[in-house]
């Protein structure tokens, strides 16, 4: 019994296989467009997309031609391909800035391009592209009801960026004085990634790493800039303290305050 349903699984399959040749080759552009569709219901994707692709050109100028458009992106999206989708859906939207999947096209141009964002470690320009995108479907469709997965997954890859900023800074600080002044290199890092990004889950550990760094180069200071540098240092702990009263590292940024204080006596 196993191997008859075993047996009429590939006769299936064969066919199926068989028939999708077919509309491969066939002229019957509306056949192709049909078939394309039952296949994207089917989620066979890569079929989808390859009889599509050849539908956009032929049906330029009518109904058929946007949703074979907006298929043939989805059909790469839903394929995991985002790069490829990225590109079909910003055609779409630009081709078609009031269609009827401007909406969608929009949106899952830019959440394609957050499912796709690199490691921090990595370049992230892809990351800074789906944000872009993401802001820009905000901003045109703000009632959508995918504003707030849109905000979340922008919220998400700007803690990316943050992290990616605080990775380069604490490389800064860990060369200390290698060559050169790195510490300042630090703040100066992370101070802007502060500025950039007020609100991420990261602004404790940059805002710590500028109190850390101040202290490292007031301590490696020549004796006459002690002073004036451990003044810096007592500013940005009040700073800290104010910003995070109940922070984790409380020990360790008074410890620091103390030290401090030993050079400034006034």
């Amino acid at each position: 019994m196993q191997k008859y349903l075993l047996y009429i699984l590939i006769a299936c399959a064969l066919c199926s296989c068989g028939e999708y040749q077919r509309v491969q080759k066939s002229d019957d552009y509306n056949y192709k467009f049909e078939y394309a569709k039952k296949a994207f219901e089917e989620k066979k994707y890569v079929q989808a997309a390859t009889l599509l692709k050849d539908c956009i050109t032929v049906f330029k100028g009518s109904d058929k031609a946007e949703e074979s458009l907006y298929l043939l992106a989805m059909s790469h999206y839903e394929n995991r391909d985002y790069a490829s989708s990225g590109v079909y859906f910003k055609t779409y939207y630009g081709r078609y800035p009031k269609g009827k999947y401007a909406e969608a096209a929009r949106f899952f141009c830019g959440y394609g391009y957050y499912l796709d964002s690199p490691d921090p470690q990595l370049d992230q320009s892809g990351t800074i592209q789906a944000i872009e995108e993401l802001q820009a479907f905000l901003d045109f469709f703000p009632r959508s009801d995918k504003v707030s997965i849109a905000q979340n997954a922008i919220f998400e890859l700007q803690d990316k960026l943050t992290l990616k900023q605080l990775q380069n800074a604490q490389l800064y600080y860990n060369l200390g004085n290698y060559m050169g002044n790195n510490y300042q290199s630090a703040i100066i890092v992370a101070q802007n990634a502060v500025k950039d990004y007020p609100y991420s889950k990261y602004k404790e550990d940059l805002e710590l790493l500028i109190l850390k760094a101040r202290y490292q180069e007031a301590a490696n200071s020549i004796e006459e800039r002690k002073v004036d540098r451990f003044r810096d240092v007592i500013d940005e702990y009040y700073s800290f303290i104010n910003n995070f009263p109940d922070s984790k590292k409380r020990d360790e940024v008074d410890n620091i305050l103390r030290i401090a204080q030993r050079y400034v006596k006034d």
